[in-house]
């Protein structure tokens, strides 16, 4: 009867039953059994054979197991539970990995020189990238995850909350991340780098696009498969940077809008597991722990210090003024132009696809920021000399002003690099990494704009014959006159490059990392150096004339060196791991 009783148990058990259905059957299995036993004994004290009683048939219960749905799924409202899938645990299932990435935008934050110029110098223009650049592209990426989780889940692909469950978490996830970054934005009153509103930190885009992202791998990512996390994620940080290009976020507002976006949907749906428990869960992670050894493969999001060189001296600037109008004096500047580099700030993205536990291939892309020491002091000095200038009375006092607008006031490098990626595991939670990269360096100018707004003035030809005459006279015609004052340009280069890391692998897919990288390019400076171009606004008969004696005054001063840079950036990443 035991071994009736337990197939009994396991056939029930197996077919997808409840506790309570199960033991209905197994209750009335066993009363069939008690009944037949007892009829059987009472005939064999009997000395002639009976008739063996009767026994009514068993009325088995209608098993409805879970069944996943297989077709379109328009139920929005409706409920379905996989019995067989544990509740989740709300400290069990958060990473709490959104933390950190926020921080490290308020690091970032904190170094306002290393991404951002001096905005409390009125000659100073509030911009990341110089050149103008404008796409409505993330307006819409943002959305792209959530978009793509919704129409999976429409199509019937099972993920791990049924419907109810589902608007539950992304409800009480958008709750919770329009409230940190509304609350943030309003309290902190940052400034955008376009200047015009102070809302800037965090990125409300960023966030909701990392929102998104994180909803896609919970749902999906954790469940099937973490390429979609990949996707996701590698979506979720286009979005960011577009922010940083159209010129309407600092980094440090996409950074802790990322983090705010991951620990926003961790909170929702640890909130929302602690309210349905194991109602409307239909699939389970696939693995709670990242296994280094046999997922080496990865997409990271990163962020150092850059460390390497430190100064940049070109040589004197040369005005190839001819000797006839120098009287015999050099043209050359008095002094080289030094330039003082602080440490750089370097943020990133990088993935590779590893083929075995230990070599793959992939790439990174890479925006590093230095600084220039005393660039403000260089244009307030340079912007006094030349007001200094044309107080002589030989300009008949025409100017009104002369500004020097800082158009940049560092070194923006922007590094594509693609190669050889290696692991060395020591266990499933910690790896040794190197790589061996090859890729091209862009890097964005720094340069000092003029303005002149005055009088313009017109060669008096009877200076050529009166030493008395002035040399120039009042046209009574107002001009306003914009040049490139000076300049500062590296030429693109290939790059080689290398590093070391570690990484500890964390859980549901997210790794963290720590890395020293290294890399080599030897770059070309041109310095182009303007002073007295806004001749061709104040006088254009003037620069007419020196044309005569041989000294194109619209032509600016230039002065170039070659230089090997060699840089380090030690930092941090975060990863996700498939």
């Amino acid at each position: 009867m035991r071994r009736f009783l337990l197939i009994a148990f396991l056939l029930a058990w197996a077919s997808g039953t409840q506790a309570q259905e199960v033991e209905t059957f197994v209750a009335d299995t066993a009363s069939f059994v008690m009944e037949r036993d007892m009829a059987v004994d009472s005939s064999a004290d009997e000395a002639a054979p009976s008739v063996v009683p009767s026994v009514a048939p068993i009325s088995v219960p209608e098993f409805k197991p879970y069944e996943p749905p297989k077709a379109l799924d328009f139920n929005f409202i409706k409920s379905r539970t996989n019995p067989v899938i544990k509740p989740y645990k709300f400290l069990d299932d958060q990473t709490w990995v959104g933390i950190p990435v926020f921080a490290t935008g308020l690091i970032a934050k904190a170094e306002k020189t290393a991404f951002r110029q001096d905005y409390n110098n009125p000659n100073t223009k509030i911009r990341l990238i110089k050149y103008n650049f404008h796409n409505e592209i993330d307006n819409y990426t943002q959305y792209l995850p959530l978009a793509l989780t919704i129409g999976m889940k429409i199509g019937g692909v099972e993920s791990r909350s049924d419907w109810p469950r589902f608007w539950a978490s992304a409800a009480a996830s958008s709750a919770i991340m329009a409230g940190l970054v509304n609350g943030i934005k309003y309290t902190a009153s940052e400034m955008r780098p376009d200047g015009s509103t102070r809302n800037s930190w965090p990125s409300g885009h960023t966030a909701t696009a990392f929102l998104a992202a994180t909803i896609l791998h919970k749902e999906y990512g954790l469940t099937r498969s973490p390429w979609y996390s990949v996707g996701a994620y590698t979506v979720a940080t286009a979005t960011g940077v577009m922010r940083v290009l159209n010129n309407r976020h600092w980094i440090s507002d996409v950074l802790s809008g990322a983090g705010i976006g991951i620990l926003s949907v961790e909170l929702g749906y640890g909130l929302m597991d602690l309210l349905f428990k194991q109602r409307g869960l239909q699939r389970g992670d696939l693995n709670v722990y990242p296994d280094l050894r046999a997922n080496p493969s990865f997409f990271a999001i990163s962020m150092g210090i850059g460390l390497g060189n430190k100064n940049l001296t070109l040589p004197a600037f040369n005005f190839d003024i001819p000797s006839e109008i120098m009287d015999g004096e050099s043209s050359d500047s008095d002094a080289p132009l030094e330039l003082k580099f602080r440490s750089a700030t370097a943020v990133g993205v990088e993935g590779a696809y590893f083929f075995n536990p230990y070599i793959g291939v992939g790439g990174r892309l890479r925006v590093k920021a230095t600084p220039i020491n005393g660039w403000s002091k260089f244009a307030l000095s340079e912007e006094e000399e030349r007001k200094d200038f044309f107080k002589d009375p030989l300009f008949e006092n025409s100017f009104q002003n002369i500004n020097l607008t800082i158009e940049s006031d560092h070194i923006t490098e922007f590094a594509a690099d693609a190669g050889v990626y290696f692991s060395l595991p020591f266990s499933s939670r910690f790896a040794v990494g190197s790589k061996l990269l090859f890729g091209r360096s862009v890097m964005d100018d720094i340069d000092i704009n003029g303005s002149y707004s005055g009088e313009r003035l017109d060669f008096n030809e009877d200076c050529m014959t009166d030493d008395n005459a002035p040399m120039f006279k009042p046209s009574g015609e107002l001009v306003d006159y914009k040049w490139d004052y000076i300049d500062v340009s590296a030429s693109s280069s290939f790059k080689f490059g290398t590093g070391v890391s570690l990484s500890y692998a964390h859980k549901n897919n997210f790794s963290w990392r720590v890395f020293c990288d290294y890399d080599y390019s030897r770059k070309t400076f041109t310095a182009t150096y303007h002073p007295l171009g806004l001749m061709e606004g104040l006088s254009p008969d003037l620069v007419a004339f020196m044309d005569v004696f041989g000294w194109d005054m619209s032509k600016p001063a230039v002065s170039s060196t070659k230089k090997s840079l060699h840089q380090w950036v030690l930092g941090g990443a975060l990863c996700v791991s498939f």
